[in-house]
């Protein structure tokens, strides 16, 4: 570092510089100007306001500090002194370990304001602190839990496989983003789609230190985790009337059971059936009874009308409500739980979330319902969304070619053939 006494300009390696002016375009009414600083690091440069007035007529340009031994120039330039030990104190800590450097960030130092984690783990609590504070305002508990959920296995990684309580944000790298996928992995025994799901919130850290100017690039801006294929989760139609037509002992069992055919015949999802109130139920005028909730992940409208054994459902738990309420729904871990135990039961493997499925697959659109209509039904917000249900079922597609099979337009439908000379026939 060499500090010039003509011009009161600091300098390190040419990048790094500090200049004190005065305003004097604002003179105030006892006639002084506002000290000012200027941070200039790589061409770029910050203001600094400070809270010292000064005389104009003892202020010097050109060595930028105050002429004279008067009580306003003695205060001047100890300002001048303090506020530049402290600019070069925080220039040195933040280029050390953030390993560059930005006026920006040693504004933010000596105001106080803007200081922000320099490390992974304490990053990743801030955004879920953050996150937590917009529930119910325009985020939902169910995503702040996910965050917590990577939060966690991110900790355990750090934790278990580096040995370390975290980890700076400058020394992420390929590697640890390729360590922390094995570990998902093999470790965790995740499946694809939720080692995309970790991986993807492990890249939105990067992205959001690089928006605070604690990186200065992302690390893992070209990196993609690859999203396995979705595919429609439906059961099997044979297990889902087994499910049906088979009687359950546990009163808990038989609740979830009804709770899985009432979204198998709505495709409301866990969230929205725990949210569904009779304001929901709504009656039209031919009698028919109807479903129109905005669903909780899309804040879509999904209208679905009541069949038969939806109406069943509720009016079987009718005398069971304390609320508004149509259901009073377990706890989501308890919920999962019973959902699981009522698979075992069964002999087959089952999710709640497979009802849906169900819904998009054996109950409208195997049995012709137009995929605009499922689309409608389901609260999706794109048919593409829908098409996922609309191409698994073999069943749908071989019932779809048999009405082709036996429709006019195969029966009746000449093909006019021409009759080939014998050697063109030897070609083929």
């Amino acid at each position: 570092m060499k500090k010039n006494t003509d011009n009161n300009v600091i300098r390190h390696r040419s990048t790094f510089a500090v200049l004190f002016y005065i305003n004097r375009t604002k003179i105030r009414k006892d006639g002084t100007c506002q000290l000012l600083c200027k941070v200039s690091i790589d061409a770029e440069w910050e203001q600094i306001g400070t809270k010292v007035s000064v005389n104009p007529a003892i202020w010097n340009s050109e060595r930028g500090r105050a002429d004279g031994r008067s009580a306003n120039a003695v205060t001047v330039n100890r300002a001048i002194d303090e506020l530049t030990t402290e600019i070069e104190g925080h220039y040195r800590r933040i280029k050390d370990s953030l390993g560059f450097i930005t006026a920006e960030l040693v504004k933010n130092e000596v105001k106080g304001v803007g200081q922000k984690p320099l490390t992974l783990l304490a990053l990743f609590r801030e955004h879920n602190e953050e996150y937590r504070k917009r529930i119910g305002v325009d985020r939902i508990k169910e995503t702040y839990d996910s965050y917590m959920r990577s939060y966690k296995h991110l900790s355990a990684f750090v934790h278990e496989k580096k040995g370390v309580e975290d980890v700076t944000l400058r020394s992420l790298d390929r590697v640890f983003y390729d360590d922390f996928e094995v570990f998902l992995r093999t470790d965790c025994h995740m499946s694809p789609k939720t080692v995309h799901e970790h991986l993807y919130r492990l890249k939105k850290m990067t992205m959001r230190a690089v928006s605070q100017g604690t990186l200065r690039r992302d690390p893992y801006c070209r990196l993609h985790p690859q999203l396995p294929g979705r595919k429609s989760r439906h059961m099997r139609l044979e297990d889902l009337k087994k499910l049906m037509e088979t009687p359950v002992e546990k009163p808990q069992l038989q609740f979830v059971r009804d709770m899985f055919i009432f979204s198998t015949f709505t495709g409301l999802a866990y969230a929205d059936l725990k949210r569904l109130t009779v304001n929901d139920l709504t009656q039209s005028d031919d009698g028919s009874w109807w479903i129109h909730i905005h669903r909780q992940k899309t804040d879509t409208l999904s209208s679905v009308r009541l069949l038969d054994i939806p109406m069943r459902i509720i009016e079987k738990y009718k005398d069971q409500r304390n609320s508004d309420k149509v259901f009073n729904l377990y706890k989501r871990g308890y919920f999962i739980m019973l959902v699981r135990e009522l698979g075992k039961e069964y002999g087959f493997p089952l999710t709640f979330h497979q009802a849906r499925h169900n819904f998009g697959t054996h109950i409208t659109l195997s049995l012709g319902v137009p995929i605009e209509t499922v689309a409608r039904m389901m609260g999706h917000m794109r048919i593409k969304t829908t098409q996922i249900y609309a191409k698994v079922t073999d069943k749908k597609v071989e019932e779809d070619m048999k009405k082709l099979k036996d429709s006019s337009v195969n029966r009746e439908t000449f093909l006019y053939e021409e009759e080939f000379e014998k050697e063109k026939r030897k070609q083929y």
